[in-house]
């Protein structure tokens, strides 16, 4: 592992070619690269403002013709000093300008920055929080305008602020028993004086709020893997052409067309599903097709949504298909039944608890099951996302953990021989959960698994 206090150079724009390209340079003391970079055009660099002028190569050469941008510390992304240097976005001459940086900053051990790392520095020098930081890399990666207003929301705090109400609620609740440790004799009626159960009950029902927003913002970032199966013929592509609006899968009359998995990422209302059809699940003989029935089955281990389809006309319960399906899926996720083809029976479309009836031919009652999806992960089509927070998996597990303390601790709090001292151990471990997620509490590790996922120049 690299020093965080090195000085770095990276790319900060996208790898390929394009009208402008913007080199990065940040440390405690750039001034070398400066000097060697800008020449006498040093003289004008004003901070934060854009100065026009040629970036030189060793022999005092123009490299390109650009834009830099100074911005000292500690008003800078990272708090430290940084250069922008804005040229011509081809990546050979962004190559040779990062080259020539290297070359300059000799002197003071400057190197290549690791992916992740000015964003790391920001989190290090209290720029960003750690949810901050993550929301970085989201809003870089967001799939949809939802995702991207959701981190952008992040990106300004409001995640973080939810997280630190709930810290200061419990900080309140810890100070409040923990001196009451120091007498003994007022024990029995502290929880009743202090309204202390009311105060946890008050804290826990701001937690659940907290952590059903994350739940629906992490379906918003990762999207929802729904996984169409069934037997032969029974209309799976032709679901997946009426839910994605246009024709991503062969149809036909021949059963077993679709012998591999056909992904399709759509989003509707802002939420993104990641469809998937499937080889129909049947007995055969012929290799191929039993290659994508086993892929069938390996995407259903995986799948967020089953959505098992049977046949309208004639009827078909596909027992042995759904024994297959229900075998694979793991505990939890939702079995949905989509009995299709109403349109040859005269049936109406319908939802009948888990089951739903529709013509994926003629798409009545598709909207039903796009219904039963928004209902399953929670979410609010009038909302289109903008109350959600753009959780990540780690953030989930910690609010998970934080409810776990706070129901132990509200059982303590229920006994009349209620023992303080397990009451206040458990709201500290629960607060503890909520430091991980900002980053007021985070080993090394974690640190660098986080952002060693984040892009280079990043």
């Amino acid at each position: 592992m690299n020093s965080d206090s090195d000085p770095i150079v990276a790319i900060a724009t996208a790898p390929g070619r394009g009208g402008i390209g913007i080199v990065r340079v940040s440390g405690s003391n750039i001034a070398p690269v400066i000097e060697a970079v800008l020449g006498p055009a040093q003289r004008a660099l004003a901070p934060r403002h854009a100065t026009h002028c040629t970036f030189l190569g060793s022999r005092g050469e123009p490299l390109d013709d650009g834009i830099a941008l100074y911005f000292p510390a500690p008003n800078s992304y990272t708090g430290e000093h940084v250069l922008e240097l804005q040229g011509h976005g081809g990546p050979v001459v962004l190559r040779l300008l990062v080259a020539r940086c290297l070359e300059a900053g000799r002197s003071i051990a400057l190197r290549v920055a690791e992916p992740g790392e000015f964003t790391r520095r920001a989190f290090l020098n209290d720029r960003l929080d750690l949810a901050q930081a993550e929301a970085v890399a989201d809003l870089i990666d967001a799939s949809t305008e939802v995702a991207a207003r959701s981190a952008a929301r992040s990106l300004a705090g409001e995640f973080s602020r939810a997280i630190q109400a709930l810290t200061a609620q419990l900080t309140d609740l810890r100070a409040l028993v923990e001196a009451t440790l120091d007498f003994p004799e007022e024990e029995i009626d502290f929880l009743e004086k202090a309204d202390a159960v009311g105060r946890l009950q008050r804290v826990r029902a701001a937690l659940d709020e907290v952590l059903l927003r994350a739940q629906q913002g992490a379906v918003l970032r990762d999207g929802l893997h729904v996984v169409l199966v069934g037997a032969p013929n029974v209309g799976k592509s032709s679901l997946l052409n009426a839910l994605a609006g246009e024709d991503v899968a062969i149809v036909t009359a021949v059963p077993g067309t679709t012998r591999d998995r056909i992904a399709q990422p759509i989003q509707i209302d802002g939420l993104p599903l990641d469809i998937i059809d499937t080889a129909g699940l049947r007995e055969t003989t012929d290799e191929v097709e039993s290659i994508g029935i086993a892929r069938t089955l390996a995407e259903v281990e995986r799948a967020d949504v089953v959505v098992h389809l049977v046949d309208a006309a004639p009827p078909s319960a596909d027992a042995d298909v759904l024994a297959q399906v229900t075998a694979r899926t793991r505990r939890g996720v939702p079995l949905l039944t989509v009995v299709n083809k109403i349109d040859l029976t005269g049936a109406a479309a319908r939802v009948e608890g888990d089951t739903i009836y529709l013509s994926a031919h003629n798409g009545q009652g598709v909207e039903l099951l796009r219904e039963q999806l928004y209902r399953l992960v929670g979410w609010d089509r009038s909302a289109g996302g903008e109350n959600v927070y753009l959780a990540r998996e780690r953030h989930l597990q910690a609010l998970s953990q934080a409810r776990s303390h706070l129901e132990v601790a509200a059982r303590h709090a229920a006994r009349r021989d209620a023992v303080l001292d397990l009451f206040a151990e458990e709201l500290r471990l629960a607060q503890g959960q909520l430091a991980s997620i900002t980053g007021e509490f985070s080993a090394d590790d974690l640190l660098g698994v986080i952002f060693s996922r984040f892009c280079i120049g990043k």
